[in-house]
C-alpha cells in the first residue's frame, strides 16, 4: 500500500507507560492485532461501534512518560509468570514491545529534580510533540494510567500534583486526555481553565473496573426496587504497585471518593459503612474485593446481599484503556471538544454531565458512537496535532 493510500495512525501515549496496565494495554493491542487472541471486554469491538470510524487496533503507536526503567519485554515476563498475561503472548510479540519501549522518556517530578514545573511541562510537551513527529502520527492521545496520588491538600500556590503536569503537558501539545486514575490530573482548577481554553476534548476519571462496577449495576436495582439500603461496607485485598501506592491513606481516600460517589450519584445518598483497602503484596497483581450490603424489605424485614469479586486490574482495565484512546482520538478527528461526558460508562468519577446507572450509561456511550460515525470532521479539535505544531498554536 502507498503511502498516500495508508491509514492514519495514531498515537496513544501512556503516563506511567511501564506499569502493569501499560504493559497489559501493549501487549493485549499487539496480540490481538495479531489475531493470537480475541477482543474480549473491548466494548469498542462489538457490533455496536462497527461504524464509529475509530482508529484500527494496528494503527495505534504506543509511549509514554514514567519514572521506571524496567523494559517492558522484562515487564511482561513479570506478568506472564504472575498470570496476569498468557503464557507465550509476550514472546509473541516481543517487537512490538521493544518498538513501544523505545518511545518511553523519563518521567517526573523525581526526588532531587531541580526543574520548575514550567519546565517540567515543556519538557513532556516536547516529548510527545516529538513522538508524533518522528511516528508521522495524525494525532495523539495521553492517557493517565500511573499508580494513584495522595489526595491534594494543597491550596493556592501549593506545587502542582504530577498528574496535572502532564495533563497540562498533553494540552500545550495539542493532544486529547483521558484520566484513568483518581489522581486529581485535569480537575485540578489550573488545568481546568487551560482545558477549557485549548478547545480539546478530554475524558476521565477513574476507570471503573471491578468493586464498583459492580456497585454501579446494583445501587440503581435497589433504587428502583424501592428497597432501602442501610449499610453498605467493602473491603480489597491487593498487592502489585497498585496496593503499595495505596497503602498511604491519603492514596486510599482519593481512591475510595470515587467509590463513594458511585453509591450517592445511584442511591441518592451515602449509607453508612466504609470502604478499606489492603496491600497483600502477596496477591501480587491479583485482588479480592467483598462488599457487604444490609437491605430493607417489605414491612421492614432486613435483609443481607453480599458479593466477592476477584479479578485481575490489569487485564479488566486493558480494553477499557484502548477502547477510551480509540474514542477520544475520533471525537478529536471529529471536533469535539471539552469534557465527554458521554464516556462515563468507563468510569467512577466522570466528568461532563451523564447518566449515573450502568445501563443508561452503556446507552448513552452507544449512541455517542453512532453520533461519531455521522461526524464529518469539521471544527477545531479536527485538527491534528500536526497542524497545531505547524501554525505554533500553544497554550
Amino acid at each position: 500500500m502507498s503511502a498516500s493510500l495508508s491509514r492514519p495512525r495514531v498515537g496513544v501515549w501512556l503516563i506511567g507507560a511501564r506499569g502493569s496496565v501499560a504493559t497489559t494495554v501493549v501487549t493485549g493491542c499487539a496480540a490481538v492485532t495479531a489475531g493470537l487472541h480475541p477482543p474480549t471486554g473491548m466494548v469498542t469491538e462489538t457490533p455496536a461501534f462497527t461504524d464509529s470510524g475509530l482508529p484500527a487496533l494496528s494503527d495505534l503507536v504506543f509511549g509514554g512518560h514514567d519514572t521506571l526503567d524496567c523494559p517492558l519485554p522484562k515487564r511482561a515476563e513479570t506478568l506472564t509468570a504472575g498470570g496476569v498475561l498468557p503464557p507465550g503472548t509476550a514472546t509473541a510479540v516481543t517487537a512490538e514491545l521493544v518498538a513501544a519501549d523505545r518511545e518511553i522518556r523519563p518521567g517526573g517530578p523525581t526526588p532531587g529534580d531541580v526543574g520548575s514545573e514550567t519546565e517540567l511541562i515543556t519538557a513532556f510537551a516536547d516529548d510527545i510533540r516529538d513522538f508524533v513527529h518522528r511516528q508521522a502520527l495524525e494525532r495523539a492521545v495521553v492517557v493517565n494510567v500511573a499508580s494513584t496520588e495522595p489526595a491534594s491538600q494543597g491550596g493556592p500556590g501549593s506545587p502542582l500534583p504530577p498528574s496535572t503536569l502532564y495533563a497540562l503537558a498533553a494540552l500545550r501539545a495539542g493532544c486529547p486526555y483521558v484520566n484513568f486514575t483518581p489522581s486529581e490530573g485535569m480537575h485540578h482548577p489550573v488545568a481546568a481553565r487551560e482545558a477549557e481554553r485549548s478547545g480539546l476534548p478530554y475524558a476521565g476519571r477513574d476507570g471503573k473496573t471491578g468493586q464498583t462496577l459492580l456497585r454501579a449495576v446494583l445501587g440503581p436495582m435497589f433504587a428502583q426496587r424501592a428497597l432501602t439500603v442501610r449499610a453498605w461496607s467493602g473491603t480489597n485485598l491487593l498487592g502489585g504497585g497498585d496496593g503499595a501506592a495505596l497503602a498511604d491513606p491519603a492514596a486510599a481516600a482519593a481512591k475510595n471518593a470515587g467509590k463513594e460517589r458511585v453509591l450517592a450519584d445511584t442511591l441518592g445518598a451515602v449509607p453508612e459503612g466504609e470502604a478499606h483497602i489492603d496491600d497483600v503484596p502477596a496477591l501480587g497483581d491479583w485482588k479480592t474485593a467483598w462488599d457487604h450490603i444490609a437491605f430493607d424489605g417489605f414491612l421492614g424485614t432486613r435483609m443481607i446481599l453480599q458479593t466477592i469479586w476477584q479479578g485481575c486490574d490489569s487485564a479488566l482495565a486493558a480494553p477499557l484503556v484502548l477502547d477510551l484512546a480509540r474514542l477520544t482520538a475520533r471525537a478529536h478527528e471529529a471536533g469535539m471538544s471539552g469534557p465527554l461526558g458521554a464516556l462515563g460508562f468507563y468510569f467512577k468519577d466522570p466528568v461532563g454531565e451523564g447518566p449515573v446507572g450502568l445501563s443508561e450509561q452503556y446507552e448513552e456511550l452507544v449512541r455517542f458512537g453512532r453520533s461519531l460515525g455521522r461526524a464529518d470532521g469539521e471544527g477545531r479539535g479536527a485538527r491534528s496535532v500536526r497542524d497545531t505544531e505547524e501554525t505554533g498554536e500553544a497554550l
